[in-house]
């Protein structure tokens, strides 16, 4: 019985989730009403807040849920993968084919979070940090194995690499281009160029690193 229970609430938890990133897609994180979402995930608007605070705490656990699904995608990409640069890659790669699968939640990531006070200025979550730490244990892995520049400090390749996807991602986003084509492009570029600021030996790494992207 309480096992039912827990999945009867955890289905509507998703939902609401999965509704709210609809919705905050469609309208704009400030421009929705709570009462949207709770129609849009076919609940009562009280049921809300049995789950939730408010919009902001709806926002708030969104970004922390899908966080630990992409976190978990990119260990599931990077896998057993050994070098560093392919690892690079396949970590680069996601966030583009992301784009094309998920418009609606990049477009939450990029541009709605922005929209929160309390997430610009208060906000501090480790599933970010987590997500930032995937890049900087490349990093490192490359110096321990004498791929990656000794001199390279993992901390500015893991926010300047993240601010570059972001950007762009966020460019895309506006723009509402899908275009496989020109994502794929994108992607590479970001992943020559990463590739060529950290390595010792850039264009077999390049080589190495772009195989089958």
């Amino acid at each position: 019985m309480g096992s039912t229970k827990d999945n009867t609430r955890s289905d509507k938890h998703n939902r609401i989730l999965k509704a709210a990133v609809r919705v905050f897609a469609r309208y704009g994180y400030f421009n929705s009403k709570v009462a949207q979402i709770a129609r849009e995930a076919n609940v009562a608007d009280g049921t809300i807040y049995l789950y939730f605070k408010n919009k902001e705490d709806i926002l708030l656990s969104l970004f922390e849920d899908r966080m630990d699904g992409i976190i978990g995608d990119l260990r599931g990409s990077i896998g057993d993968e050994t070098d560093p640069f392919r690892r690079l890659t396949k970590f680069i790669s996601l966030h583009f084919d992301l784009i094309r699968k998920d418009p609606d939640l990049v477009s939450v990531i990029t541009v709605e979070l922005r929209q929160s006070a309390k997430f610009m200025k208060e906000y501090r979550n480790d599933k970010f940090r987590e997500y930032l730490d995937i890049v900087e244990d490349i990093v490192n892995d490359g110096k321990s194995t004498g791929v990656v520049r000794q001199d390279v400090s993992p901390l500015v390749v893991k926010r300047g690499l993240f601010g570059m996807i972001n950007e762009l991602m966020l460019s895309q986003v506006l723009s509402r281009r899908r275009n496989a084509q020109e994502l794929s492009q994108l992607a590479k570029q970001v992943i020559e160029i990463s590739i060529r600021g950290i390595a010792i030996d850039p264009e077999q790494a390049i080589e190495n690193g772009c195989k089958e992207v």
